[in-house]
């Protein structure tokens, strides 16, 4: 059973790192978040940083087994994991429009 989970969780990570890097490198988002990520690249960026603290989490923490040595490690990937959920929720807030000079007003 252990290893049905190993598996499940590779594909999970390894999924979104594939994004992620989709994202970094030709802008693509997948279509189910897309309306909504005005920055794709740092989006991407989010997402890889995901994937790496993801796998940290899994790797050292509850795909390993009860080893208290490697807590703060494997803790140190859930914060990265969260860390990573702030990056893309600022990709996905509005930049700042450059400013219109008063002349050229748009109606």
């Amino acid at each position: 059973m252990h290893g049905y989970f190993v598996v499940g969780v590779a594909l999970i990570v390894a999924a979104q790192a594939g994004i992620g890097t989709a994202a970094v490198t030709r802008y693509w988002i997948p279509p189910w978040v897309r309306p909504r990520v005005v920055r794709p690249k740092l989006w991407g960026w989010g997402a890889l940083t995901g994937a790496l603290g993801w796998s940290l989490f899994m790797v050292l923490g509850p795909l390993r087994g009860p080893d208290s040595a490697l807590m703060p490690y494997a803790l140190g990937g859930m914060g990265l994991f969260l860390a990573s959920l702030v990056v893309q929720m600022t990709a996905q807030r509005p930049g700042r429009r450059p400013a219109v000079p008063p002349d050229t007003e748009r109606p």
